[in-house]
C-alpha cells in the first residue's frame, strides 16, 4: 500500500508521480489544510443537520494521504480502480476522497479549468484586449498516440504516416500570454494539420493576426478575411533573400509559445 512517508523516500518518483517536489507538497499542504477545514465547514451547513459539524464516521485517510492520491489522480489520470489497489481503500471512498477534499485543493493550487468561465461575443475594443492584449494568436497541432483500434476503417484512418503509430491529431489556439483561447476535438491522426484546420478553425475578431507555420500553407487565400502570418516556403532550386530569413527568424521566436504550451500539456499529461 502506497502513502505519504513511502512516497517522500522516494524524491524523484513523488515529483514524476505529484508533479511536484516533497518540499512544494509540504508547503502547499500547510495552506489546505486550512482550507480544508473551511470547505467543510462550508459544505456541512449547506443542509439542515441533526449532529454537529464534525460528528460522524471520520475517514478512513488523513488528508496528508488523500491530498497525494487527488494529485496522482490528475498527474496520471488513473482509474479509481487502480488508485483502490494503490492505497488501499475501496474505488467508492476514493471517489468520496478526491470530491470532498478537491475544493480546497483548488483554492491552493491553479488546476486546469477555463479560463473565462463567462465567455462571451466581444462587442468592443476594450474587451478584445483582454483576451488578446497584443493582437495576435498562434495555432498549432500536435499529435498523441492511441493504442490501435479494432475496427479496421478507423485503424486505418487513425494511423500517422509522419509518427508510424496511430493517433489523433489536437489543434490548439493560443494568445501571446500562454493561454489556450480555442481547442476544438481532436481529429484520426491521418489529417493534415491545415485539412483539420479547414473543418475546425478558430472564429477570431478580425484584428487579430494569427501565426501559422508552414503546414497551414493556403490559409491566407482560404480565410481571406482573417489576418494570416505565416513564413517564407523556400523553392525548389531557389535560396530565400536574407529579408526573409530575417522574418522567418522573427516569426518562429513568437511561434515557439506554442511549441512551450504544447511541451507543456505532454509534460503534465
Amino acid at each position: 500500500m502506497l502513502n505519504y512517508t513511502k512516497l517522500t523516500r522516494k524524491p524523484k518518483q513523488f515529483q514524476k508521480f505529484t508533479g511536484i517536489t516533497v518540499p512544494q507538497f509540504d508547503f502547499l499542504f500547510l495552506k489546505i489544510e486550512k482550507q480544508y477545514k473551511i470547505t467543510e465547514i462550508q459544505r456541512l451547513s449547506k443542509r439542515e443537520r441533526v449532529r454537529d459539524i464534525g460528528a460522524g464516521r471520520s475517514f478512513k485517510l488523513p488528508a496528508k494521504e488523500r491530498i497525494p492520491m487527488l494529485l496522482i489522480y490528475y498527474r496520471c489520470y488513473t482509474s479509481y480502480d487502480l488508485l483502490e489497489y494503490i492505497f488501499g481503500v475501496d474505488s467508492s471512498t476514493i471517489c468520496r476522497n478526491i470530491a470532498k477534499i478537491e475544493p480546497a485543493v483548488k483554492q491552493c493550487i491553479p488546476i486546469p479549468a477555463k479560463i473565462y468561465a463567462d465567455s462571451k461575443k466581444i462587442t468592443n475594443i476594450q474587451e478584445l484586449q483582454v483576451f488578446f492584449p497584443d493582437f495576435y494568436a498562434i495555432t498549432d497541432a500536435t499529435e498523441q498516440q492511441i493504442p490501435r483500434p479494432k475496427d479496421k476503417h478507423k485503424s486505418k484512418t487513425h494511423y500517422s504516416g509522419k509518427k508510424k503509430k496511430h493517433t489523433v491529431k489536437n489543434q490548439i489556439t493560443i494568445n501571446l500570454k500562454g493561454e489556450i483561447i480555442y481547442k476544438p476535438p481532436h481529429s484520426p491522426g491521418s489529417h493534415h494539420d491545415y485539412g483539420t484546420f479547414k473543418v475546425k478553425h478558430p472564429v477570431l475578431p478580425e484584428d487579430v493576426a494569427i501565426f501559422y507555420d508552414l503546414g497551414y500553407l493556403g490559409v491566407e487565400k482560404d480565410f481571406p478575411q482573417q489576418i494570416s502570418i505565416i513564413p517564407y516556403k523556400k523553392k525548389k532550386g531557389k535560396e530565400l533573400t536574407d529579408s526573409q530569413k530575417e522574418w522567418n527568424k522573427a516569426q518562429s521566436k513568437i511561434r515557439i509559445k506554442v511549441e512551450h504550451i504544447i511541451s507543456r500539456i505532454k509534460n503534465q499529461r
